[in-house]
């Protein structure tokens, strides 16, 4: 692979007007794919397989055009101190908006408070539920603004007026904001590793037209693959954030080879066929982690999954194509590593003494911390561990669920509503369970709903069950159950697998399925979902890239070091998760104003994703260890090559992510927050304790067995050739060929 990957450069390095012909065209293509495409349809959230979606298919079919799955709002009023909503002004107020409302695009029917029993006891608060034809993340602006603006005159009144419901949950984006902070710490550090302005914009360039190709490919074909809005947003938090590191890692590698005298040309090939080779392993990790949350069998994972993945993959193939034909176009102003150091050394200090300060040059603070690492292996191994696993103490405590309007800051209209109705109807209001009752095998439906009815009124945690509604045919009848706690408590997760439970008895007697769904019913069925997938999904993704990982490093005890550091970072950093957003601690410094469970998604999603990282890191750490190591030097020499000449840009890619995803934590929507959170603090976890200091010290202490590999496999095994050894063969052949060549020699 190293000498295919070095030829491509070359060659993409001569043909660089070719190459960047063939990206800027692809770019171009792709937006006008995205700006003339068609709007994407409704694309409503399924989770296949679970009661609650059970529940919703059966209201399709036997309340035909109810849009058992379109979105709700509710506009929540509340008295002027010392008047009731019943009175006379105030009654006529609310008429006024709900005829408003009714006239409204897209609505199916709004309530009217005062025939729906839809005032609190003391009469001060009172609420209007509008139902839509369409999923609220699907529905038009103009509708979701004329909902906003439903309480415009109410409140001019004198009316505390305040809105919640999904239909107001607008595809969730981490703000413009975030990611131009991120993008600008990102700059700075690639500046400061990089050493100039040129060397640094490569990186950011490439990644951003990776992405734009991406996401514009995503928007294109949104339509015709049923994409939602939200597919494009993890391809571009992961897009940006490999894009930029792998770019790194090859012009890194590119300043090294012309510090060891090559020619440009000659350079950009060496880079791409020896750190290319990395990039490729590194984006097969993250491309399997990805594309494997389809063993979720959730919808909108797979394809958040997938649409990701793709992204990773065009960040890949740039990094090998376009970097080294940017390379050629930057000629002289990309200088090899250490050049201005060496100068300013040389100009300042005595010539007997140039040679010695060079050498001390080298040994830089990745030297010197692989030297320490060397001599105290166990010490750092202990202390990496156990630091960890105090870290990650807080897991045991995890709460799953999914965040409801409750979690919402206090400045939001959605959060003043949720507060209102608790406040009037008790918590369990904004979170009622539907009951759908089957009763089309039953001898007698009616009393079959009956004994649902009496049965769920004598369940601990029940506040009301509303009378049944039966569909035309008789056969089919609907229960809404409000609880006594919030959508979110366990208590209410208790109440409905009890109305499950009670389900199954009436089953056996009268014939009728039960099936309860709803918001949180839904939220309850999609957090088992994935915590029944966690097992299977770190199975294949961690079994899949030991393989890999055996294949590139040609070793069983280093992949396996791999995996194992990996859990450990991961669970630090959902043990950081659950102490910041369930426990609330540093929670005002990062915004969150209000504790609950840890979203359903965060544990899968964070295995998905910080696996594919941390694996870069290995893959781009290591491989310069085992270059080493091939090439002759002992383990513990290999060990250091490795550090002095990858540590500090690994460390710079780290920097960089945690940049990027540091930026999501502006957001003020909680799952993108805890999102940003989660995966900067495992990067950080992972890069610097994991990478930097425990993997190290597990190599110091195993030595030759380190790269151990059983002759069988080792002959069974396919030779990749990562650390570049198929290159030494053209080290010879460069030394017999012509000197006075018209390549551009590069000379200190």
């Amino acid at each position: 692979m190293a000498t295919f990957l070095y030829k491509l450069g070359r060659l993409a390095f001569r043909r660089r007007h070719f190459v960047a012909l063939i990206w800027v065209a692809l770019l171009t293509l792709a937006g006008v794919g995205a700006a003339s495409a068609p709007a994407p349809g409704t694309t409503s959230f399924s989770i296949p397989g679970t009661e609650a979606q059970k529940a919703f298919d059966l209201l399709e079919q036997r309340f035909p055009g109810a849009s058992a799955d379109g979105g709700t709002g509710r506009i929540v009023f509340k008295a002027p101190e010392g008047e009731k909503m019943t009175d006379a002004d105030n009654k006529a107020i609310v008429a006024k908006t709900t005829k408003e409302l009714s006239d409204g695009s897209e609505v199916v029917s709004v309530t009217d408070p005062f025939t729906t029993n839809a005032v609190s006891e003391d009469g001060t608060v009172a609420y209007t539920s509008v139902k839509y034809d369409a999923p609220g993340m699907e529905l038009a602006d103009t509708t979701r603004d004329a909902l906003e603006a439903a309480g415009d005159d109410a409140r001019a009144a004198g009316l505390t007026v305040d809105i919640g419901g999904d239909a107001l949950q607008a595809a969730a984006e981490p703000g413009a904001a975030g990611e131009i902070v991120g993008l600008a710490l990102a700059a700075v550090v690639l500046v400061i590793t990089l050493g100039s302005l040129v060397a640094a914009g490569l990186p950011l360039l490439t990644a951003i037209i990776g992405v734009g190709i991406g996401v514009s490919t995503i928007t294109a074909l949104a339509n015709a693959l049923d994409l939602g809005d939200t597919t494009s947003t993890l391809a571009l938090m992961i897009g940006l954030a490999v894009g930029i590191d792998y770019a790194l890692f090859i012009v890194s590698r590119y300043r090294g080879e012309l510090a060891d005298g090559r020619d440009r040309e000659e350079a950009a090939g060496r880079a791409t066929g020896t750190a290319g080779s990395a990039v490729v392993f590194a984006g097969l990790t993250v491309v399997i982690a990805l594309a494997g949350l389809a063993v979720v069998n959730v919808p909108m994972l797979t394809k958040m999954g997938l649409a990701a993945a793709g992204t990773v993959v065009v960040a890949v193939l740039i990094a090998l194509t376009m970097i080294p034909a940017l390379l050629g176009y930057a000629g002289r102003t990309i200088r090899p590593a250490g050049e201005k150091r060496k100068s300013r050394k040389k100009r300042s200090e005595k010539p007997e003494t140039a040679g010695n300060a060079q050498m001390a040059a080298k040994a830089g603070l990745g030297t010197r911390w692989a030297h320490f690492v060397i001599r105290r292996p166990v010490a750092v191994l202990l202390l990496g561990v156990v630091g960890l696993g105090a870290i990650a103490v807080p897991v045991t405590q995890l709460e799953l669920g999914l965040p409801d309007e409750g979690s919402q800051p206090t400045s939001t209209t959605q959060r003043r509503a949720y507060d209102l109705l608790s406040d009037g109807f008790g918590p369990g209001f904004n979170g009622p369970l539907m009951i759908v009752v089957d009763a089309e095998k039953s001898e007698d439906p009616k009393a079959a709903v009956a004994t649902v009815t009496d049965g769920i009124k004598g369940l601990k945690d029940v506040v009301t069950v509303t009378p049944a509604a039966f569909n035309k045919a008789g056969d089919t009848a609907t229960i809404t159950v409000i609880p006594n706690s919030k959508p979110s408590s366990t208590q209410t997760e208790d109440l409905v697998h009890a109305i499950r439970d009670e389900g199954a008895g009436i089953k056996a007697d009268t014939g009728a399925e039960v099936l309860v769904t709803g918001t949180t019913a839904m939220n309850i069925d999609f957090s088992q979902k994935l915590n029944d997938a966690l097992i299977p999904y770190l199975g294949l993704v961690v079994g899949l890239a030991f393989l890999l990982l055996i294949v590139v490093f040609r070793s069983i005890l280093v992949p396996l070091k791999a995996a194992l550091g990996f859990l450990l970072s991961v669970l630090a950093a959902l043990g950081a998760v659950v102490a910041v957003f369930q426990w609330g601690w540093l929670g005002g410094l990062l915004g969150v104003e209000e504790t609950g469970p840890i979203m359903s998604m965060m544990p899968i999603f964070m295995v998905g994703v910080v696996f594919g990282l941390a694996m870069d890191y290995e893959v781009f750490l290591v491989t310069r260890m085992r270059e080493a190591y091939v090439h002759g030097e002992t383990p513990a020499q290999a060990i250091v090559t490795g550090f002095r000449h990858s540590s500090r840009v690994v460390a710079a890619a780290a920097v960089i992510m945690m940049a990027v995803f540091g930026g999501f934590i502006t957001s003020s929507e909680q799952m993108i927050k805890m999102i940003g959170f989660g995966l900067a603090i495992a990067v950080f976890f992972d890069a610097f304790v994991v990478r930097m200091a425990i993997v190290p010290a597990v190599l110091a202490l195993l030595g030759k067995k380190a790269w151990w590999l059983p002759k069988w496999l080792d002959r069974a095994l396919p030779n990749v050739d990562v650390e570049g050894e198929g290159l030494k063969a053209l080290d010879s052949r460069n030394s017999d060929s012509d000197p006075d060549n018209d390549r551009e020699l590069v000379r200190a």
